[in-house]
């Protein structure tokens, strides 16, 4: 039996396993007025296959609750031909608990093997083409449009075009949408000298899907990781409101990886994106009509 997910819409959280027990009782005992979370996100690798009694928890959630799917494997970027066994899995995933929206990294993670490590495409005119392509199949293979997200990364191979007018690039040609990651964008102007604002600025807002927000590490004053261990900072916080103001109100979910806090932690940066949205109005995406 199918189904379809609530509309997206509001503040969401990342769904590990570490926090599952918590994060079910959240739900189940919140009144509907004092939920935090409208939606919560798997990656579908951590999910294909997986019965028993964590099928049926997955089951119970995504019957109640609006879910995405954000990849990990799927290797956009990558010179080995697109995994169309995982994407036929990952579309069987999406309809048996009616998830409306898969996303993935704008990069690669695999070469004869997975590197286990999310790796920056190279920027240039060729790499557009080449991801855009595989883009489009497997757009074509799950029988939708997907999101691609801004990665975070520490090189630029083959700088030829500058990494907003890449992403630009590809988002057009391969005509898929944003999921924007508002951390990546503060990370990388840090790590990489730019203005955060100005990338921002210069998205296409109408092809975002939903956002990220996230923390990091300082390794230095001109180095962050990406680690989506850590608490948010004020910068990324004010870069979401930028994003709002331009681009109007989108679904936005916190991802945490590791060093888990208490879940009235991440509660709390759940109710900060709140909090932001209703000072610049509120939205509901249904991504199966976008």
């Amino acid at each position: 039996m199918s189904f379809r997910s609530p509309a997206l819409h509001g503040a969401g959280l990342g769904l590990r396993r570490a926090l599952l027990g918590p994060l079910q009782e959240h739900l189940a005992t919140a009144e509907a007025g004092e939920r935090a979370i409208d939606f919560l996100e798997i990656a579908p690798e951590n999910w294909i296959g997986v019965g028993g009694k964590l099928g049926r928890i997955l089951r119970a959630l995504t019957e109640r609750h609006a879910f995405v799917c954000h990849g990990l494997s799927l290797s956009l970027g990558g010179p080995e031909p697109l995994d169309e066994t995982l994407l036929a899995r990952i579309r069987r995933l999406l309809d048996t608990h009616g998830i409306a929206l898969y996303s993935e990294h704008l990069s690669y993670c695999s070469d004869d093997g997975h590197l286990y490590d999310l790796m920056p495409i190279p920027f240039t005119e060729e790499a557009v083409r080449h991801v855009s392509a595989r883009i489009r199949q497997a757009q074509e293979v799950l029988g939708q449009r997907i999101a691609v997200e801004n990665v975070s990364y520490y090189a630029a191979p083959s700088p030829a075009m500058t990494e907003i007018d890449f992403v630009n690039a590809v988002l057009r040609e391969a005509d898929c949408d944003l999921l924007l990651d508002v951390n990546n964008i503060h990370v990388n102007s840090v790590n990489h000298g730019y203005d955060a604002a100005a990338f921002l600025d210069a998205l296409p807002g109408e092809r975002i899907a939903y956002i990220h927000v996230a923390g990091h590490y300082v390794e230095a004053p001109d180095l962050l990781v990406d680690t989506h261990g850590a608490a948010i900072i004020d910068p990324v916080w004010q870069l979401l409101a930028r994003a709002y103001r331009n681009f109007g109100v989108r679904p936005t979910l916190v991802e945490r990886d590791f060093n888990f806090p208490p879940l009235a932690e991440l509660l709390g940066e759940v109710r900060m994106i709140h909090a932001i949205q209703a000072d610049h109005g509120s939205a509901t995406r249904d991504v199966r009509s976008a």
